[in-house]
């Protein structure tokens, strides 16, 4: 849904009037949120969104970076004493440019909710959570992980982070977790959904460097979806995708019918985990037909030959008959991509959450570089990311890398990051973190025994969740740091730490496009909730290391401490003033240096390797290939549809933490659980469209309401990544490159149950 005003309309939105405004509300979110009606959007005080009774008496406005998905657009919010009481899309934010989805609507909204964590909690001797203050709970804090360290090592504490909060606080969780306590291992739920393209980035460029720019989307004549749905993941991104001029062909690679496909020139609806043989047999034909730009190949690329020997295996026919497609289809795709001007590829979680998604994604990459379409508008190869500051958690969580992408294994780079700090060396790791998945392999053979999780809830998105939730009981000291009071991890914790949200405090976010965008404290947080920011500096303080962050003092200090960080390397940002400058450019892209900034002002768009020069030693972008690995579980007599999970509607948001909270929200999208069925394969079962459906895999089994529709090919079910039952379901299996988990296929069996 979008706020869009026509070129006779003020900009102003805080007069409170709807009057010049025309309602958007595409076709795909109309087919999912019936309930959703401009009258409902703007009736005072029945959940409209965004703006409220009290909004109309806001005295003055200030902008901030929306705090959901990746996106990150620019929210204008409306301000009276000093506290928010409403927002509406900004419309000269270079993101969104007046737009939002129902999400951002709502993004102040889900903060007044009953089950915000107001106080800290500890769980008492009846394995009651009680409330208690932030003395006893800081004490108790450093007395369960430093007992824990005593008994067991100090590397049988870890941390599990994320995407969700500010990249100043990312930088402090990571220097006072490894720097300050002395944990080695400590990784981000950015493992779940971004880690695939980070690592193909790396491998490929020689730095995780996603080239685009959003404008991309409207100067391409030829735009390319591999395992992304835009169009319910990132509806702002395929609004647009649909105000591109040139009428460009759209190219779908997914094997639903997905919202996007609906609206795609061409969609190769291949079966589950061919896309990796599908993408090289359309290099193949761009070889074989003469489609390559020779000159930008031999110029800024390497391993072009053992690319073309690897790809010659994948013959259209071939290929055409393991994928389930028309040969004439994939020929005809490529062709598409060959005689195109400026082409741009765009993938997310369909390949990103694949065991071997970091080929798939490297095959991505080299169609963009075979036919010379990056570095220019309207060009390539685009991962689109999805929490709204997992690309902070990328450069700056100092997780499995070192703060601002650098290697704990490189003498050179502690070197440099103790130099900045101010620190002891010695007090660097020199070895990487276990990633994720080793961290829960460590809880489960007693490696791992005190575990701290901030915002985010595991217990709810982590593969083969039940296991996990056994595992949490295992651990001798957890501690949860959440907004919420009510998650699926907080269930578990021994201590639950209370935190403020988007909104209620400061710092920055980078978005896909590697914009970094302001947030700010509009608000007052609950109770005794706080900052992430501040509960770091307590503990840094409690522990006995406030020394080594006496120059962490808020925010903005820590964000000056990062671009020295920067300084010289790939994301340098030197040449960013502060957040002052952030809010009047409208966010700043990296990279961003002081040698940049003596030329003027940052343009607000602008691609990486326009030039032709990428991160590597040689400077060439590398070509890679590999063997094609077969999916580790596949559908057989006992287990014989292949379960796809994925995003359901444009309201839900991860583990509906914070959508359920949204009276508005609730209503466009099922409360229910479910999962879609082809008709075909309803009628076979005699299944009846809304009827109580067994879902069963080999880990588990789960009672859902059945939605058959032709979106699913037959021998196939999807269900929505929100609710907890999908994960029930899925393997336990990772990408052996990025150590993604691929939620996106697993056996499962299917049967109907009596109401």
């Amino acid at each position: 849904m979008s706020l869009v005003p026509p070129e006779s309309a003020s900009a102003d939105l805080t007069k409170g009037t709807d009057e010049g405004f025309r309602f958007q509300l595409p076709q795909f979110l109309q087919a999912r949120s019936g309930a959703m009606t401009r009258e409902l959007l703007l009736q005072p005080g029945k959940h409209g969104l965004g703006m409220t009774p009290d909004s109309l008496l806001a005295d003055t406005t200030t902008t901030a970076t929306c705090g959901y998905c990746a996106t990150g657009c620019g929210l204008r919010l409306h301000l009276r004493d000093g506290q928010a009481v409403g927002l509406t899309p900004e419309t000269n934010y270079p993101v969104n440019m007046g737009m939002a989805c129902p999400k951002g609507w709502e993004a102040l909204r889900v903060l007044d909710s009953e089950h915000r964590a107001t106080h800290p909690l500890v769980r008492d001797p009846s394995g009651e959570l009680v409330t208690t203050d932030w003395k006893e709970a800081l004490q108790k804090f450093c007395d369960g992980f430093r007992k824990v360290q005593q008994n067991h090592g100090p590397e049988s504490v870890a941390f599990l982070s994320t995407g969700q909060i500010a990249c100043e606080e990312m930088a402090f969780l990571g220097a006072l977790a490894k720097f300050g306590m002395g944990m080695r291992h400590g990784d981000g739920n950015t493992r779940q959904c971004m880690a695939t393209a980070v690592t193909a980035y790396k491998e490929s460029f020689g730095f995780d460097a996603p080239p685009f720019t959003y404008a991309d989307f409207e100067q391409s004549d030829c735009l390319v979806f591999v395992g992304a749905n835009p169009c319910i993941g990132h509806p702002i991104m395929w609004e647009r995708v649909l105000r591109n001029p040139n009428q460009p062909d759209i190219i779908v690679l997914d094997p639903r019918r997905t919202e996007t496909a609906n609206a795609a020139t061409q969609h190769l609806q291949l079966r589950p985990k061919c896309d990796l043989k599908v993408l090289y047999a359309i290099t193949n034909v761009l070889i074989a037909e003469g489609f390559v730009d020779h000159e930008f190949v031999n110029a800024h690329t390497s391993g072009y030959d053992d690319l073309v020997r690897c790809v010659r295996d994948f013959s259209v026919e071939s290929v055409a008959e393991e994928s389930g497609l028309e040969a004439e289809r994939i020929r005809e795709a490529a062709r598409t991509i060959g005689r195109s001007s400026a082409v741009s590829l765009w993938w997310t979680m369909g390949v990103n959450q694949s065991y071997e998604g970091v080929r798939t994604a490297q095959a991505i990459i080299n169609i963009a570089l075979l036919t010379g379409n990056i570095g220019r508008p309207g060009t390539g190869p685009n991962s689109i990311t999805g929490q709204c500051n997992a690309m902070g958690s990328r450069l700056w969580s100092n997780t499995t890398n070192l703060l601002g992408h650098r290697k704990f294994e490189c003498e050179q780079d502690r070197m440099d990051v103790a130099d900045i700090l101010g620190i002891d060396v010695g007090r660097l790791p020199t070895e990487g973190s276990w990633a994720y998945d080793r961290i829960i392999d460590g809880i489960r053979n007693g490696e791992i025994r005190g575990l701290w999780v901030i915002a985010t809830n595991p217990a709810h998105s982590w593969i083969q969740r039940n296991e996990l939730r056994e595992l949490l009981g295992q651990l001798d000291f957890f501690v949860v740091q959440d907004m919420y009071r009510n998650t699926d991890t907080v269930a578990h914790a021994d201590l639950v730490l209370p935190a403020a949200g988007w909104g209620e405090k400061d710092g920055t976010f980078i978005n896909s496009e590697r914009r970094y965008g302001r947030i700010k404290k509009v608000k007052r947080a609950p109770g005794l909730a706080l900052a992430d920011f501040q509960i770091f500096r307590a503990i840094a303080h409690a522990w006995g290391c406030g020394d080594m962050f006496r120059g962490w003092t808020d925010p903005e200090s820590v964000f000056q401490i990062m671009k020295r960080l920067s300084a010289g390397r790939p994301c340098d940002i030197t040449g960013i003033e502060g957040f002052d400058q952030l809010d009047q450019c409208g966010g700043i892209q990296w990279p961003w240096s002081t040698e940049d900034s003596q030329r003027g002002a940052p343009d607000q768009e602008r691609r990486l390797f326009a030039d032709g020069a990428f991160c590597t030693d040689d400077g060439r972008a590398k070509l890679i290939v590999d063997q094609v690995s077969p999916a580790p579980e596949t559908p057989c007599d006992d287990y014989p549809f292949w379960l796809l999970t994925g995003r359901g509607s444009v309201s839900q948001w991860h583990t509906q933490t914070r959508t359920d909270k949204s009276p508005v929200l609730r209503k466009l999208y099922p409360n229910q659980p479910y999962i879609e069925i082809n008709p075909s394969d309803a009628a076979r079962l005699m299944i009846t469209n809304g009827g109580l459906v067994s879902v069963r895999s080999r880990r588990g089994e789960v009672t859902v309401r059945s939605a058959v529709t032709t979106s699913v090919a037959a021998g196939q079910l999807f269900m929505p990544m929100h609710y907890e039952e999908a994960n029930v379901l899925t393997l336990s299996h990772f990408d052996p490159h990025s150590r993604q988990p691929s939620y996106k296929d697993c056996a499962v069996d299917l049967e109907p149950l009596k109401d």
